[in-house]
């Protein structure tokens, strides 16, 4: 199993959910698949804090001088984050010196205008709290900063707006590391939305549809989205949910407002556009690889969700990037 070290940095007067919502979605992640191991560590300049909500943390160990080469680095927001106080400036200084490509950083909320006083925005696209936008764009003028944002991906820094969007973004980051059913899984289980990144333009199919708790409808998603190039029929997916295909096909409709066959056209989309994006294969492999019956077929279901062709899309990205 693969280990991926989680840094939470604290400031003074850490934004509580910045910290536990994240936190406790990797810790869930560890349940749901035996790939990657989340091993989360806290630190901060100081021992103990007040959190925002006046509650105290201690056990918090000091920045570490010297960390993982792919250590993960998660930035907590910070109700006094804008106030120049020593525990502030000791973490700007912290990530100058930590701050490598091979490694994540993240900053919850606030914490982006840490990121911003380091440096580590400049020339990238970004996002915070809608209320310290603008206080961002003065820290950090070089940055590009996004307003209205759930988060933004650019290279390895990744920023969210506040509070409850740091889950959003952990999720995603979940859904990066470890893949994206354990991401469903752990959103499952808080009982939370998933939403799409702050840039691509659709959400994910591998993600939507699945704010629903069904059992029934789980296993089918889970069971299509394992493998959804095969050939699957009704009564094969109703046979696994332990079901009769009138009865899946009903309670599918009633809980995600589409039909399996939909559902499964749509991933079946999704993996044939990272065929396009990551090969250099032929329409007629990028079909069958995707699970589509022939070119025509895969033509037809690819125009209902793309204005461009499939070709004209790959030239499109290929002059994008």
């Amino acid at each position: 199993m693969k280990s991926q070290v989680v840094y939470f940095v604290l400031p003074p007067r850490t934004l509580l959910l910045d910290l536990a919502g994240p936190a406790e979605a990797l810790s869930m992640a560890n349940r749901y698949q035996k790939e990657v191991s989340f091993e989360l560590r806290y630190a901060g300049p100081a021992v103990s804090i007040h959190s925002s909500i006046g509650l105290w943390l201690t056990g918090i160990t000091p920045l570490p001088k010297k960390i993982e080469q792919d250590a993960m680095i998660v930035v907590a927001g910070s109700s006094h984050v804008a106030e120049k106080e020593t525990g502030n400036d000791d973490i700007v200084q912290w990530l100058k010196h930590v701050a490598v490509s091979t490694r994540r950083l993240v900053f919850i909320c606030s914490g982006a205008l840490l990121a911003g006083k380091a440096g580590l925005l400049n020339d990238r696209y970004c996002t915070t709290h809608h209320s310290d936008c603008n206080g961002l764009r003065e820290i950090a003028p070089h940055a590009r900063v996004l307003d209205n944002r759930i988060y933004v991906v650019d290279g390895n820094v990744y920023t969210s707006a506040g509070v409850t969007a740091g889950v959003d973004l952990i999720l995603h980051l979940i859904s990066e590391i470890a893949g994206p059913m354990c991401a469903v899984a752990v959103a499952r289980n808080m009982v939370v939305y998933l939403r799409r990144t702050g840039a691509d333009p659709q959400l994910s199919p591998w993600l939507d549809s699945r704010n629903h708790i069904h059992p029934v409808i789980h296993r089918v998603q889970d069971a299509i989205a394992s493998d959804p190039a095969r050939s699957w029929s009704l009564r094969q997916l109703s046979t696994m949910a332990h079901s009769s295909p009138r009865h899946v096909t009903r309670l599918f409709q009633l809980h995600t407002g589409i039909t399996p066959v939909t559902y499964m056209n749509r991933l079946r989309v999704d993996l044939a556009r990272q065929l396009l994006t990551n090969s250099q294969f032929g329409l007629d492999v990028v079909a069958e690889r995707a699970g589509f019956r022939s070119v025509r077929h895969f033509r037809r279901v690819w125009a209902e969700y793309n204005n461009l062709s499939p070709g004209r899309w790959r030239t499109s990205y290929q002059q994008s990037v």
